[in-house]
């Protein structure tokens, strides 16, 4: 945890920032795998985490605006639990860390939120995404399951998102350690990567360098020599020579702050001379659309500024033709590049993506495109703050299916060589990726250097 100032601290700008009435902030359960004595690794909610800092199974918290006090609803252990898993830190020690003075039994909270609501007090909620925990908050509100997300309220999202989005220094600090430890797996597997060998071997790498240092994994690896499947989580294949290999990896510290980095590397020691070029296609377009990035620039030109660079690089390719403003207004380009360039992060590797990508990475005056291929990928548009910390990943994708779609359909024919584009149907993908965080005058890329340059990374191969 934190110190106990900074939880006390975050508790208090919530509730100045809401009008009247109660939140209630649901943490999660243990998730079964097949019953209940056998759950996944436990993963508090973010959001929980953010304003408490208890890592501990099926808690609840009451913030109540009108009277300024805070409640934590749990149980303590009983013997049996001290049986099984021995003795714990009680609950009210864990609440006093964080500055919480009253503490209920669980069976208490429906309670105090049927008497709040008896009175006609507005109960803050967000938009549950477990299901446990919308059966749950069901039962304890009185609405409907499928009704639960358009109940929750947009003032406590919107307060929410605001403090979230600004990493304060010790927030800051903590999102390099988990880029520094993901650094380490990434060279891990550069410098052990040999032709012959499985997906997986590299993979057990990944989750290896970071649970020995203590780290856990903030989303399921992505290591792959089939680059071109953007969420590629299978890691069966053998790595032959001439392939290229794509890392998507990022570690996950104590607290729960997530790195998100990727490199795409030859399975033998050098890249052939086409990919060489595409590599530098994606690197440039990396290193433009970085350069862009300071407070009050809009993240959705950003994203504009790396398929420019994309598309300069694939014309330079003999893969698109005319004019490169034309090309990218037209969508040309994400026959290549069907994505987003990048993301908030923080304590979700996808920041608070479970409040909606319409609060978190957009506004009221700036809103998402849900139906214009590509750009509906894109989960960050709205001007950047100091503070923010976003990942920027272009990428090439040369996906066998979309392209035949495109071909027989001859679309956007006037932007694109498909002749050319066939000599890649088995070229995979690659994607470079950086954690940058938004400075007062500019930007820094967060962690210790990690090989991105042909040169730099084929010298980690010769190692």
């Amino acid at each position: 945890m934190f110190d106990t100032k900074t939880y006390v601290t975050r508790r208090n700008e919530l509730k100045a920032r809401l009008t009247s009435g109660m939140v209630l902030l649901s943490g999660n359960g243990e998730s079964p795998i097949n019953y209940p004595d056998n759950p996944y690794p436990f993963r508090q909610d973010s959001t929980f985490l953010y304003y408490f800092g208890i890592a501990t199974p099926d808690l609840t918290a009451v913030i109540d605006i009108d009277e300024n006090r805070t409640l934590l609803f749990g149980d303590e252990q009983s013997i049996d639990d001290v049986i099984w898993m021995g003795k714990q830190e009680t609950l009210q020690a864990k609440a006093a860390a964080s500055g919480v003075t009253e503490t209920r039994p669980t069976g208490a909270l429906t309670g105090v939120i049927t008497e709040a609501l008896q009175k006609g007090r507005p109960i803050h909620f967000l938009p549950p995404y477990r299901p446990a925990n919308r059966i749950r908050l069901s039962q304890v509100l009185g609405i409907p399951v499928e009704r639960l997300s358009l109940a929750a309220s947009v003032e406590l999202i919107k307060a929410v998102v605001a403090q979230r989005s600004v990493k304060s220094p010790e927030e800051i600090a903590e999102i390099e350690k988990a880029v520094n430890v993901t650094v380490d797996m990434h060279l891990a597997v550069m410098r052990s990567a040999k032709t012959g060998m499985r997906e997986q071997e590299l993979a057990a790498t990944v989750q290896y360098t970071a649970q020995r240092q203590g780290y856990a994994l903030a989303y399921p690896t992505i290591l792959t020599t089939r680059g071109q499947v953007l969420h590629n989580h299978y890691h069966g294949n053998t790595l032959r020579e001439g392939q290229l290999v794509l890392n998507d990896s990022g570690a996950e510290t104590p607290l729960g702050y997530a790195a998100d980095l990727t490199r795409t590397f030859p399975a033998g020691r050098r890249f052939t001379p086409l990919q060489k070029d595409a590599y530098e296609v994606v690197l440039h377009a990396l290193e433009t659309a970085t350069g862009t990035i300071a407070p009050r620039v809009r993240y959705l030109d950003i994203h504009f500024t790396a398929c420019r660079a994309l598309v300069d690089g694939l014309k330079d390719l003999g893969l698109m033709k005319g004019d490169t403003d034309a090309a990218v207004d037209a969508g040309a380009h994400t026959l290549f590049f069907q994505c987003g360039t990048g993301h908030m992060m923080g304590l979700d590797v996808h920041d608070m993506e479970d409040l909606g990508e319409q609060y978190v990475g957009y506004t009221d005056a700036l809103r998402k495109d849900t139906q214009t291929f590509g750009l509906k990928s894109l989960r960050l548009a709205r001007e950047l703050q100091p503070g923010f910390v976003v990942t920027v990943e272009p990428g090439l994708y040369f996906i066998p299916e979309l392209i035949d779609r495109w071909r027989a359909e001859k679309k956007l024919a006037a932007f694109i060589n498909y002749d050319n584009v066939e000599k890649f149907r088995s070229f995979g993908g690659i994607r470079i990726e950086d954690d940058v965080l938004v400075t007062a005058d500019g930007y820094r890329i967060l962690g210790k250097p990690l090989a991105k340059s042909v040169t730099a990374i084929e010298a980690l191969r010769d190692g």
